[in-house]
């Protein structure tokens, strides 16, 4: 892949943020792979490869023929919501392992084929620091820190960086999905959902020549929800 084309490959492609990051990847000029159940309606420069990030054991299959990559971002993700008391196990295993041992499973199979000053980008939630009825979901969210911030240490020699963007209620399809309706989302201070091209047009600068010098860093973007 030319510098003038680097290559990304992005999880979760298909809908909210995954596919707004992959819209703009591809708006400026970036050839982009992209897993996920559900085909996208995507074309120019962009490949689609079916996956399910459900099933991390298969993930590493899925990938094998994928070249060299300026980038990974992992977007895919979903959310269930309950109280303590009412917790669903099958919930947090199945969040588990499409945020997180997804995450860790395809960065393992990818990283001898992502390029020196590369870039790793996970997409966590600004609920990851808590919020009452989305222990689950937070924890897992949560995670991705820690995996982020080891990886940033192990791979900095490489010039790679690795970053967390943790957008609060951001106007996409998961605010409607019934599974999280028992906490339904309360508009931020700033008196709007968070646009998810604000969030792509923070992906566009961490993935970028000027996010060379961010790495093992947790970026908020949440319409002041988080104050």
């Amino acid at each position: 892949m030319t510098a003038a084309h680097p290559h990304a490959l992005v999880t979760g492609c298909s809908s909210g943020i995954g596919l707004a990051i992959t819209r703009h990847l591809l708006d400026n000029g970036w050839q982009v792979t992209g897993l996920s159940r559900t085909r996208p309606q995507l074309e120019a420069g962009f490949e689609w490869l079916q996956a399910d990030l459900s099933k991390p054991q298969e993930l590493p299959a899925a990938v094998k023929d994928v070249g060299n990559i300026r980038a990974f971002v992992h977007a895919a993700g979903f959310q269930r919501a309950e109280i303590l008391g009412r917790l669903d196990g099958n919930a947090l295993r199945e969040m588990f392992a499409v945020h997180v041992d997804a995450a860790a499973t395809l960065a393992d199979a990818l990283v001898e084929r992502l390029e020196n000053n590369g870039r790793i980008l996970l997409i966590g939630s600004r609920t990851m620091s808590g919020n009452p009825g989305k222990s689950q979901y937070a924890a897992t969210k949560a995670a991705l820190v820690g995996l982020g911030r080891s990886w940033a240490m192990e791979l900095a020699p490489r010039g790679i960086t690795v970053n967390i963007i943790a957008p609060g209620p951001t106007d996409t399809p998961m605010l409607s999905d019934p599974g999280r309706a028992s906490v339904p989302p309360r508009i931020p201070p700033l008196g709007s959902l968070v646009d998810p091209r604000d969030v792509t047009a923070l992906a566009g600068l961490v993935l970028g020549p000027h996010g060379k010098s961010i790495t093992g860093q947790q970026l908020t973007i949440c319409g002041g929800a988080s104050l």
